[in-house]
């Protein structure tokens, strides 16, 4: 039987790299178990204290709640005011549409410490006192161009003849844009609309610059990594992922629903 490199290397470095990115979700799922005390670098034992008391722990609650708010807001501002310039660029034509296609790139290619410290020294030229609300500006900023890129694929996928369909239906442009275009554009915002929160989510950098004293998780988990991040933090880590797979796992099944349903129809 000839041996042949290739059939093997691909599938075994596939199940290496998959590994290799599991092993920090798995150690953290792993020490959310542990029974710490200060510190939690050493397993000390298995225990659900953390999971069932996971506020116990000062700021912890607290940080997380602020991320989520910071998530939740810098994303539905983003989103619309992506969705909206995603659909002006694709459509329209205008003066300076190139520009603002560059222009609208440059978030996205600029490092994030030239991003946030130009944002922190823009606050503080203005005066403006550094807290949640600056976060969230600062968020906003880096998530419209992650919105924008998202949906114009997804407009520029469309075919104007369904629209053109529903006008020869007598369908004025509101209803048109609700009834039509909106339903077609949604998985495209969805999608645009789950990668700004993670982004928002999960921002370590752009935060610090410009979080004055109030804490996020990123930031409360930095703070804690010299002592061994807490056990409780851990436990909010794992939480985040294992609801990320469940939603990941609801929508892949529900669309798979969908399609066998559409099939047995015709």
């Amino acid at each position: 039987m000839k041996f042949s490199l290739g059939k093997y290397a691909f599938p075994l470095y596939a199940v290496l790299a998959f590994i290799y990115l599991l092993i920090p979700i798995g150690y953290t799922f792993v020490f959310s178990f542990n029974d710490s005390l200060k510190t939690n670098l050493i397993w000390r034992g298995f225990t659900l204290d953390k999971w069932t008391n996971v506020c116990d722990r000062e700021g912890v609650c607290e940080a997380f709640g602020n991320s989520v708010l910071i998530g939740v807001v810098s994303t539905i501002v983003a989103t619309a005011l992506g969705t909206m310039i995603a659909i002006a660029l694709v459509r329209y034509r205008f003066k300076f549409r190139r520009s603002t296609n560059l222009l609208l790139f440059l978030p996205m290619a600029t490092p994030e410490v030239v991003l946030g410290a130009g944002l922190a020294s823009q606050f503080f030229s203005l005066g403006v006192q550094k807290g949640i609300g600056t976060i969230i500006l600062g968020h906003i900023v880096f998530c419209l161009s992650f919105v924008v890129v998202t949906v114009k694929a997804r407009v520029a996928s469309l075919d104007p003849v369904l629209e053109e369909a529903g006008k020869d239906l007598y369908a004025n442009p509101r209803q048109v844009f609700w009834k039509i275009t909106f339903p077609l554009l949604l998985p495209g915002i969805a999608a645009a609309a789950l990668l700004s929160f993670a982004l928002s989510f999960d921002d370590f950098i752009i935060t610090n610059f410009n979080a004055g004293a109030d804490m996020t998780f990123p930031r409360y988990v930095f703070t804690a990594a010299a002592r061994g991040v807490p056990a409780e933090a851990n436990v909010i880590g794992s939480a985040v992922f294992i609801a990320a797979i469940l939603l990941v796992l609801a929508t892949q099944i529900n669309g798979e629903r969908k399609r066998r349903s559409l099939l047995k129809k015709h």
